[in-house]
């Protein structure tokens, strides 16, 4: 049963700003889902481009430099996401770059605003420090769009982050995220598993062989990475019939066309029938297509995945086990069937369900009226995170690391205290990440073949 509207009861209905980043459809497709799930809750909602924030067209500008890197220089933007990783003072610098900015946000929100939610970790290192400083006097919340979470999505005084899986909040936990809860995931409810008649009359429909074993392919609404020869590395495996989802890439569906590998698509407007018609998904970036192969039931394998947030969400999401992480050529094809006939597609499957079955747009309501938060609860993190050091690096080995710490009473209610500064600790975590750049972060593996994540250079 559905919330009755606040308007019907005489009361002003709460106004939550999402403000979001037109980098890839994962982030604003979260945006719109998450506005129009707050609406049936009887909230306003309303999506803010921050391309449009930033003055003098800097935010498109960006946006193309976002898109250049990816789909032609993928090891710069790879790069760069190392820098952001491994640099204690990356998001602190970022943070002091984007101050001029501070002014146009605070201007974009309405009077009446009663949270504010970001969708995208520059958003978060901006409203962040307005939170804390005082000049945001409402509820600020991060939305962890990624399964990975990389540090510049952590910023001090978000209120609460919400996570997709408890591995991703101890990640958020361990770079000294404050309160984080697991709060599920947000697609369409359109995209829902499908019974075995409606798996063949899409097929039919979308004129895909109706008995094959078929893989679909997507590389995001960009359709950026190695697209062509991983569509090539499915056929060849002959256990399944990859079917290509291209995006606005245009040149690479004429391309994939021109090759007849497999079954190829441009951009969808029907993307839950095409899921339901595929027997796996393959993917290289942990974005919104892999959250929907998931509420659909499809087991999903990420390939090929692109330098910075591809790799790192591939890594999060097979420790979470709701994908599988197929680093060889030769191990593409026994995945792909283990996926689609195994034990392990079915752990997957119900993985990768459990995703959705709370919504984030409760949390983000609640905050939003003023309801008191969750009581503290412990997660144990996995192998390799701990308790977040103030100030100094990340703790090691399975601790347990708790959710809503205390705070300095100085400190207002609601904001995360700044860890305190330590030189050395800072200088040793530098020349760290100096050295992990020089060396490169995607290394040639020890079994001699190179990484799995170079960019197709056929064309």
């Amino acid at each position: 049963m559905s919330e009755p509207s606040a308007s019907r009861l005489g009361e002003r209905r709460p106004r939550v700003v999402i403000i979001y980043a037109s980098a890839g459809a994962g982030h604003d497709g979260a945006s719109r889902e998450l506005a129009g799930r707050l609406r049936d809750r009887g909230l306003l909602a309303e999506c803010v481009d921050l391309a449009d924030i930033f003055p003098w067209g800097l935010g498109r500008l960006l946006r193309g430099t976002y898109h250049g890197m990816l789909s032609r220089l993928p090891w710069i933007y790879g790069l760069l996401f190392a820098i952001g990783g491994n640099f204690s003072r990356a998001a602190p610098i970022t943070r002091a770059l984007l101050r001029p900015v501070w002014s146009r946000v605070l201007r974009t929100l309405p009077p009446d605003t009663r949270a504010v939610v970001s969708t995208y970790p520059v958003v978060s290192q901006i409203v962040g420090p307005l939170r804390r400083e005082g000049r945001l006097a409402v509820p600020v919340i991060t939305y962890l769009t990624d399964f990975a979470v990389n540090p510049i999505w952590v910023s001090p005084g978000i209120d609460v982050h919400c996570a997709a899986h408890r591995t991703t909040r101890a990640e958020a936990r361990a770079l000294g995220a404050g309160e984080v809860r697991v709060a599920g995931r947000l697609v369409s409810a359109g995209f829902r598993p499908g019974s075995a008649a409606e798996k063949r009359r899409a097929r039919e429909r979308l004129g895909l062989p109706v008995d094959a074993r078929l893989a679909l392919l997507v590389a995001g609404s960009w359709g950026v990475g190695a697209v062509a020869r991983t569509a090539a590395e499915i056929a060849r495996t002959g256990v399944a019939v990859p079917v290509v989802v291209c995006g606005r890439n245009e040149a690479l569906f004429r391309r994939l066309s021109r090759r007849g590998t497999g079954h190829v698509f441009g951009w969808v407007d029907d993307m839950p029938e095409l899921l339901r018609a595929a027997d796996v998904l393959v993917e290289n970036a942990g974005g919104l297509t892999a959250l929907e192969a998931m509420a659909c039931g499809l087991p999903v394998a990420t390939y090929r995945p692109i330098p910075g947030h591809g790799r790192a969400n591939a890594a999060t999401m097979a420790r979470a086990m709701v994908a599988s992480w197929v680093r060889r050529a030769a191990d593409l094809g026994p995945t792909l069937v283990e996926l689609a006939e195994g034990t392990v597609g079915e752990r997957q499957r119900a993985a990768g369900l459990a995703l959705f079955e709370t919504d984030p747009a409760a949390v983000v309501a609640d905050v939003a009226r003023g309801g008191a938060p969750t009581e503290a609860a412990t997660v144990t993190a996995p192998a390799g995170y701990g308790p977040p050091t103030p100030g100094g690096p990340v703790g090691l080995a399975g601790r347990t690391v708790p959710v809503g710490p205390e705070l300095p009473a100085e400190v207002p209610a609601g904001v995360a205290a700044v860890p305190s500064r330590r030189t050395l600790t800072r200088w040793v975590g530098l020349r760290a990440g100096v050295a992990r750049l020089r060396i490169g972060a995607d290394r040639p593996r020890t079994d001699g073949s190179r990484p799995g994540n170079r960019p197709d250079r056929q064309g």
